[in-house]
């Protein structure tokens, strides 16, 4: 589940501004991916004990 989860963030990080048609001149796009795939990763970290 780590390696999807790693590969979606991954896909959108680098061919979502093009594939969904976004701009993000100041990076608050990008920034709240990173933020939501750090969270998600002390979550499951966290629930696996």
């Amino acid at each position: 589940m780590s390696y999807l989860a790693t590969g979606i963030f991954v896909a959108l990080f680098m061919v979502g501004p093009t594939y969904f048609g976004w701009s993000d001149p100041s990076g608050k796009i990008s920034i709240t991916l990173m933020t939501c795939f750090l969270l998600g990763a002390v979550a499951g970290y966290k629930a696996n004990g």
